[in-house]
């Protein structure tokens, strides 16, 4: 990591706090920061510039991990214009999503409401109160279609059907329980493919409520995403891929 350069920048929220605070525990080298994009990234631009100031002028003066499963147009873009109005030098990774990290915390989430059961030690599905999982998230149509390998990866560890679903885009929720009954998945679940800041949790529990289906907490503070923006910032610098392999 050259200079300590990178700084990995997320959404605001207690959410957020609790996502840093893991990174942190295991690398406290990082120069991590949170700034919110509620205000359009107007707070991140001026981060961008205070930044850049401090840096030298070789090397990133920052590294963004947006804090997002997948495709999100509005984050991305606010990012983006940041990027482009600070004048800084500045890389951008990719979404957390997918990855077979986050296809086991969604299991998880899923277990502790009781929509599935696992295996204590491996995670690994035994039998479920349930025949079809959705997997919803926020960001539009795009974001639905990014999180279709993920729903690929929760179906290969649970042995049911599982189909993503937009929160606020197409496919909807209603059409992918649809898509599931006329296959004859009848007792579903839903599980948030979210972290928590990109959407409100009462939009997350009426679109469950809608189509009679149980519904998991988001994804939260869970280690694997935390883990991920590490994965994310590291492979910014040319690979890492977990906890305690950033140094100076």
């Amino acid at each position: 990591m050259p200079g300590k350069a990178g700084d990995p920048v997320g959404s605001g929220g207690d959410v957020a706090m609790e996502v840093a605070s893991i990174v942190r525990l295991d690398n406290p080298q990082i120069d991590l920061r949170i700034v919110s994009l509620a205000d359009g990234g107007a707070d991140l631009t001026k981060e961008f510039a205070s930044i850049a100031a401090q840096r030298p002028a070789e090397g990133p003066a920052a590294v963004v991990v947006p804090l997002v499963t997948g495709p999100h147009p509005r984050v991305l873009r606010a990012v983006r214009d940041a990027v482009t109005q600070s004048e800084a030098a500045v890389r951008v990774t990719e979404p957390l999503g997918p990855h077979p990290l986050l296809a086991e915390a969604l299991h998880v989430r899923l277990a502790e409401a009781g929509l599935a059961r696992a295996d204590r030690m491996r995670l690994f599905n035994v039998s479920s109160p349930v025949d079809g999982i959705i997997v919803a998230t926020a960001g539009g149509d795009e974001a639905a279609r990014g999180a279709d390998a993920t729903a690929v990866l929760l179906a290969a560890r649970l042995t049911l059907p599982v189909v993503p679903a937009a929160l606020d885009g197409q496919p909807s929720v209603r059409d992918a329980a649809e898509r599931l009954r006329n296959i004859g998945a009848n007792r579903l679940a839903m599980v948030p493919y979210v972290i928590g800041p990109e959407t409100d949790l009462d939009r997350i529990t009426a679109a469950a409520g809608s189509i009679g289906a149980g519904c998991a907490e988001p994804l939260g503070a869970h280690e694997s995403v935390a883990r991920m923006v590490c994965v994310r910032y590291g492979a910014a610098f040319g690979g890492f891929d977990g906890f305690d392999d950033l140094s100076d």
